[in-house]
């Protein structure tokens, strides 16, 4: 296999093997609609095989950022088709992260409304809000029932993604937000069917990515998981139930015949990590994580020993619009500027010169 061959995940067809992660960037404002700079942004990008959305909401109370986009109201599908179109036109390949924050919020950031996870537990530490950063308030247990309410709004949010153009979705469930809270033991503290042993822990992921998959249909749809990745107090520290929860998950999932596995994690080619693809049985997107920046030597060694079917990068993907292009010629790279990352604007956002604007 090579980097930029082409492959199919599910219903996908890329171009290429090289996938833009999902980058939180607060770029669409108090309304959360993309607007023409979130249009140009992803346009730009296209050139990769697959682009991932930054996380958008798929209802006001999973709100997790100030300028985040969402995926409820008319106005946020109208700003969305106007994103797919561009990518489209540009031969590119677009897919919606739908995010639940959970617990990682705050009233100042989700208007005023209730904070939600799987148990009654606080995250350390203090988020950004309207009103500058503030402690992360104590999170409202949702029941059964209103577990149940916000699974349709995934489902409801997928059929607005597609509605809206994107060729699919992909299911959040890493880095602490929601659903990741109902696997972690450390934020999953219910004794009913959702708490408790790995498989019931796994249990509510395997309801919504299920519900999605049957609305959208299984070959449009992707699961991001992180485990181990220890962030924003999901942590997971037992390797032995780590792989009894993420195996149940997985196992669950398999017979669905999803798009793809995203998996976050420092080692890709690691024992966990390829087991839970074995068990996947279909596309592996590898994610190397947070700590270090994804190289182009360390993306052709994934795919050449056949460690995963695609690489998926951040911040050289925010950096080079045109990534693939310097990749392939092996040509040099815009170095991030981590001071944009969440600013508002273009600088650092719709700036980073392209291969032929450097090389002029």
């Amino acid at each position: 296999m090579d980097l930029f061959s082409p492959v199919t995940l599910g219903d996908l067809q890329l171009a290429n093997r090289v996938v833009m992660a999902p980058l939180t960037r607060m770029r669409s404002g108090a309304d959360g609609v993309p607007g023409d700079l979130v249009v140009e942004h992803y346009r730009q990008r296209a050139g990769l095989g697959l682009i991932i959305t930054e996380g958008t909401y798929p209802r006001y109370e999973s709100q997790a950022f100030v300028g985040q986009p969402g995926i409820v109201t008319d106005e946020q599908v109208a700003g969305w088709r106007r994103v797919a179109d561009a990518v489209h036109a540009e031969g590119g390949r677009i897919v919606m992260q739908v995010m639940h924050g959970g617990r990682v919020t705050h009233p100042d950031v989700n208007g005023g409304r209730r904070v939600e996870a799987p148990s009654a537990i606080a995250i350390q530490g203090a988020g950004h809000t309207e009103k500058g950063k503030q402690p992360y308030p104590v999170p409202h247990a949702l029941t059964v029932e209103e577990a149940a309410e916000v699974r349709d709004d995934f489902v409801a949010a997928a059929r607005r993604a597609v509605e809206a153009g994107l060729d699919g979705v992909e299911v959040h469930g890493a880095n602490g937000y929601l659903l990741h809270e109902f696997l972690s033991p450390a934020s999953n503290r219910r004794d009913d069917v959702y708490g408790g042993s790995p498989e019931n822990r796994a249990r509510y992921v395997i309801e919504v990515v299920t519900a999605v998959a049957e609305a959208i249909g299984p070959g449009r749809v992707g699961l991001r998981i992180s485990p181990e990745h220890g962030i924003q107090d999901a942590l997971e520290t037992d390797h032995e139930d780590v792989r009894a929860t993420y195996g149940a998950l997985i196992d669950a999932l398999r017979p669905l015949g999803l798009a793809y596995l995203s998996v976050l994690h420092a080692e890709p080619a690691g024992e966990l990590v390829q087991e839970l693809r074995r068990r996947f049985g279909g596309p592996l997107i590898a994610n190397s994580g947070f700590g270090t920046v994804t190289t182009r030597e360390e993306a052709v060694r994934l795919i050449e020993a056949a460690h995963a079917d695609c690489v998926a990068v951040g911040r050289l993907a925010i950096a080079n619009p045109d990534l693939v292009e310097r990749w392939a010629g092996e040509h040099p790279e815009n170095e991030p500027d981590p001071a944009t990352f969440y600013a508002p604007g273009a600088r650092g956002y719709t700036d980073y010169p392209t291969l032929q604007l450097s090389q002029s």
